[in-house]
């Protein structure tokens, strides 16, 4: 790992407040689960949920890589990826914090993890591309940043369509542009009730990035699919699971306690059988989003290139940054 990259790690305490700290029921695909796991194994649970910081102290030392916004965490059977942006409002994602999570899959891709969780630090899961980074770095060098740009997504996008073992994410608030789009590239999706789902790219000046072009249609139909992507509408947690989207919704209170045991019940799996699985669940699907992928981020390199179309997401963005 780069050593310039490993000098700003500062998001371990953050981290470590991802738990929460009280029990109850979940909401199950929009229905009140009486059964949660919670209620049964939440007492032996409590080491693993109330012991974070002294657990990610360890591992912080165990870690050869340090990252400044994000938070990587090695648990046992699995990887945790945290987004915890330090440069960035509402876990924004700018070109290097894209860099970063794509390093941080490309490790765990290789290590003797059985899966991955995705989840934030913070109220706000991803807010999507920073657009006032945008207009900063657009601005200097139009060209030359919309390139550097639109690759940085494609790359980012393509780390989640390549990668091999499983995906889960929890997402814990709202969910916007990018952050919304790479949803359907990963495996499950578990949302706290609080959380909500949001793609105005037409809004905001943007075509559709993460192959939301394609998966939205498939997974919401073409007319919902059509309404986020073209008029921002915003999909509500309970809308998201019985759409497709999310396949369960959990009370905010105990968010985190029932990721973490269906996480650990998923990685005491066999490490084969779970990449198998999802290779015969996605491998006829892998080029048709590299290919979408490409198409939509040259799209953006175009759209940005051009002054008509800088213009007009200057126009926008300067008077009303994105805000959650």
């Amino acid at each position: 790992c780069n050593a310039d990259e490993e000098a700003g790690e500062q998001a371990g305490e953050e981290a470590g407040e991802y738990a929460g700290e009280h029990a109850g029921s979940a909401l199950t695909n929009g229905g009140l689960n009486l059964h949660s796991p919670v209620k049964r194994k939440l007492e032996t649970e409590k080491d693993y949920v109330f012991d974070k910081r002294l657990r990610y102290s360890v591992r912080q030392n165990e870690s050869n890589c340090r990252f400044r916004d994000i938070v990587v965490r090695k648990e046992e059977g699995f990887t945790h990826i945290l987004l915890s942006s330090q440069t960035s409002d509402n876990n924004a994602l700018t070109p290097e914090i894209m860099k970063e999570v794509r390093r941080a899959l490309c490790n765990a891709a290789t290590d003797d993890s059985k899966l991955l969780l995705l989840s934030a630090v913070g109220s706000v899961f991803c807010s999507g591309l920073d657009y006032s980074y945008l207009i900063g770095r657009l601005s200097s060098d139009r060209r030359k940043e919309s390139t550097r740009i639109a690759e940085a997504i494609r790359d980012f996008v393509k780390a989640f369509i390549q990668f091999k073992k499983p995906i889960v994410v929890a997402i814990n608030g709202p969910a916007l542009g990018l952050g919304a789009s790479i949803l359907p590239l990963c495996d499950i999706v578990w949302a706290s009730e609080k959380a909500w789902f949001q793609t105005p790219y037409a809004t905001i000046r943007l075509t559709p990035a993460g192959c939301s072009s394609y998966t939205f249609p498939q997974i919401l139909g073409v007319a919902l699919a059509n309404e986020m992507l073209f008029c921002g509408r915003k999909l509500t947690a309970q809308e998201a699971c019985s759409r497709g989207l999310v396949s369960q919704v959990f009370w905010p209170t105990t968010f985190s306690q029932e990721v973490m045991l269906r996480v650990k019940e998923m990685a005491s799996c066999s490490a084969v059988v779970l990449e198998e699985s999802k290779c015969l669940v996605r491998s006829f699907l892998k080029s048709v989003l590299e290919e979408v992928n490409e198409k939509e981020c040259v799209m953006l390199k175009q759209l940005w290139s051009s002054s008509k179309g800088l213009d007009s997401l200057f126009s926008y963005l300067q008077d009303k940054i994105y805000e959650v």
